[in-house]
């Protein structure tokens, strides 16, 4: 699939149009879904959105698992002219409450087991509730159709809630352009076809797993939403649905590769996409022998502009620790501290600029001015880029390799974590006085959450109790692996928890 030199972005639901009526466009539990069944359900559900949450711009939130209404919520709610803010649906009660009050939700659509944890506190004013199950009977009910909208590409259509190395969440706002021009450019550089099956095993709530949905429609191909438990479950659905195209991050791809695959779960296999973290050379090379006729895309990508890199498929075997190169409508620049674009071989922070930028954080000005700058006098583009804070070197052939992280964020199972917001649970607890949160290398899940912290003298059983507290209020991503209890915390000059002497203590 080639990119038109004049290519436009469009509104976020005329995604749905691509597709030929009677081709598979969605596979749910309870039957598929053609394209036909798409765009009907997509009008259907938007005309009742839109009577709901008359306001354009207002935001709705869902909170579930994969499913039909978390399928077409993206595309529905850029038709009624609303804003999609997708919760992940491992948090718990904390987050989900921090991300609806930030956002200002109007609306929450969720399973009703995980809508009962929340309470009238937890939710804005004027929030909304409605269990899964009632909005298709409402919709249904409304019998309303609403046809593709006209809205402006440069409209927010959703904000993506994503950890940084500090602070609560913080919603990326991205528009109709950067999520259309996103799909675009996936399904340019993956060569995706109609006769493409998808399986999507990544949450929704996250850019990466959102645009396997968006990218397969783009490109007229079908879609299976997964929420496996084993690796077992993804090559059993592989093997029954035909898949050809599997998206994962790398302890993902660990465990598939320990799976026992079928020839029938291997032979249509036509490529395997990873992000969320670097492949090592062993994981590389295993799954080159296990699936010998596909081809694998290592990439690299960030929220705050979507996508950056990836590695072309022919040049894995010899560059297999290379980010590769600029996805089709980025631009991707090497600054070094001066401020020069640094040479080939040269250290310097990633800066992505171009269509894919998004438009900062949601209501948080000082955040946004600390990531979104203005690009780099030589960007053929201008305008605002993505500082990323990534450290990068570019070699003499254009091909970038990743050096290391300027922030303290832990990224773990392809999931990114504020170690402050696993340190402010920890202190909630009124078990401990003091804690600092680490991630430390760990072979399968990339970085591993150590929590190092100072018990409150007059605390009773913290030792035992801290772990419990902890699985209480933290989704299962965030809990720490290992607890190191002090007597006493390190402090620097300027009588600060010295994280740099713990983290060597820990081997972080």
């Amino acid at each position: 699939m080639q990119l038109s030199p004049d290519t436009l972005a469009k509104p976020l639901d005329h995604l749905a149009m691509r597709g030929a009526d009677n081709d598979p466009a969605l596979v749910l539990r309870s039957g598929t879904l053609t394209y036909q069944g798409l765009r009907s359900r997509i009008a259907l559900l938007a005309a009742w959105l839109a009577s709901e949450v008359p306001d354009r711009g207002a935001r709705v939130a869902s909170w579930a698992a994969k499913g039909e209404l978390t399928c077409l919520l993206p595309l529905a709610c850029a038709r009624a002219g609303l804003v999609h803010v997708p919760v992940n649906p491992l948090l718990k009660r904390a987050q989900v409450a921090h991300i609806l009050g930030d956002c200002g939700s109007a609306m929450l659509l969720g399973t009703a087991a995980r809508l009962k944890t929340l309470d009238d506190s937890d939710l804005p004013a004027g929030c909304r509730v409605f269990d899964e199950n009632a909005v298709w009977a409402a919709a249904e009910a409304n019998c309303g159709s609403m046809g593709p909208s006209s809205a402006d590409p440069d409209d927010l259509a959703a904000i993506l809630y994503t950890s940084g190395s500090t602070g609560r969440p913080k919603g990326v706002m991205l528009s109709h352009t950067n999520m259309w021009l996103g799909a675009e450019s996936v399904a340019a550089y993956l060569d995706m076809a109609a006769d493409d099956v998808v399986l999507g095993v990544l949450p929704l709530s996250f850019d990466y797993g959102q645009n396997q949905l968006l990218n397969a429609w783009y490109a007229g191909a079908c879609v299976v939403p997964l929420d496996y438990l084993f690796a077992r479950d993804v090559v059993k659905a592989c093997a029954k649905h035909g898949v050809t195209t599997l998206a994962a991050v790398p302890p993902l791809w660990v465990q598939l590769i320990e799976a026992d695959w079928t020839a029938e779960s291997i032979a249509p296999m036509r490529r395997m996409t990873n992000s969320g973290g670097a492949l090592t050379r062993q994981v590389v090379s295993e799954l080159r022998s296990l699936f010998p006729e596909a081809r694998l895309f290592p990439m690299y990508g960030l929220t705050e502009a979507f996508r950056s890199t990836f590695l072309d498929p022919g040049l894995v075997d010899k560059h297999p620790t290379s980010m590769g190169t600029a996805i089709p409508h980025a631009e991707i620049l090497v600054i070094a501290d001066n401020g020069a674009v640094a040479a080939s071989g040269e250290e310097g922070e990633l800066v992505h600029c171009g269509p894919l930028v998004a438009q900062g954080y949601w209501q948080d000005a000082i955040r946004t001015a600390e990531r979104f700058k203005s690009a780099p006098s030589v960007s053929r583009y201008g305008g605002t880029a993505v500082w990323s804070g990534d450290r990068v070197i570019r070699d003499e052939k254009g091909l970038l390799y990743f050096v290391g992280r300027r922030d303290a964020m832990i990224k773990s199972a392809g999931n990114r974590i504020s170690p402050q917001e696993v340190e402010e649970a920890a202190l909630a607890t009124g078990l401990v006085a003091e804690a600092v949160a680490l991630g430390v290398k760990d072979e399968r899940l990339g970085q591993a959450v150590h929590l190092v912290v100072r018990a409150e003298p007059d605390a009773m059983n913290a030792e035992t109790a801290l772990p419990g507290a902890l699985a209480r209020d933290l989704p299962n991503f965030m809990q720490p692996q290992t607890i190191h209890w002090r007597e006493t915390m390190p402090l620097n000059p300027n009588g600060k928890l010295d994280r740099t002497a713990l983290a060597k203590e820990v081997g972080a």
